[in-house]
């Protein structure tokens, strides 16, 4: 993982930034996450009910595919700006389920800046383009404009 400074970051605006690492959506993840949502559709939990379905399989809710964010930031190799002591979600301004993600599938996350501003002394804002890849697949899982902040 590389470290720039805050003006480099900012001059990498219109940028790729990075990929993860690839990420098995297997089953139990898939539980863990109805569990935790109380989303019990059939369609990610019920794998002799969904296989009648257009997949043929459980698939991942898109909420689940959306929260591996913060994961598949960590494990990528996008850079990370120096000195930064907090970051927090701040929402998106738009996301788009585009393809499902099937029950033990890989997934993979790109990463582009599309803005970075400061929106107070020591507190900056910035706006990704985060796409999941589906390995095999031709379209993402996903596309969003996500938005967060840190602090330094």
């Amino acid at each position: 993982m590389s470290t720039v400074t805050i003006d480099e970051m900012m001059n990498m605006a219109g940028q790729n930034l990075g990929t993860s690492e690839w990420i098995t959506v297997d089953q139990d993840m898939i539980n863990k996450f109805a569990d935790a949502t109380g989303d019990h559709q059939f369609i990610h939990v019920n794998e002799e009910a969904a296989k009648m379905t257009p997949f043929g399989t459980t698939i991942a809710h898109g909420f689940l595919t959306l929260s591996l964010f913060p994961v598949m930031m960590a494990k990528s190799d996008c850079p990370r700006p120096e000195g930064v002591k907090m970051g927090v979600n701040y929402g998106g301004n738009k996301t788009r389920f585009l393809t499902p993600v099937k029950s033990g599938s890989k997934v993979r996350g790109h990463f582009k800046l599309l803005d970075l501003i400061e929106k107070r002394p020591n507190q900056y804002q910035q706006t990704l383009e985060f796409s999941v890849e589906i390995e095999g697949e031709e379209k993402p899982a996903l596309i969003a404009e996500w938005i967060s902040q840190f602090f330094t």
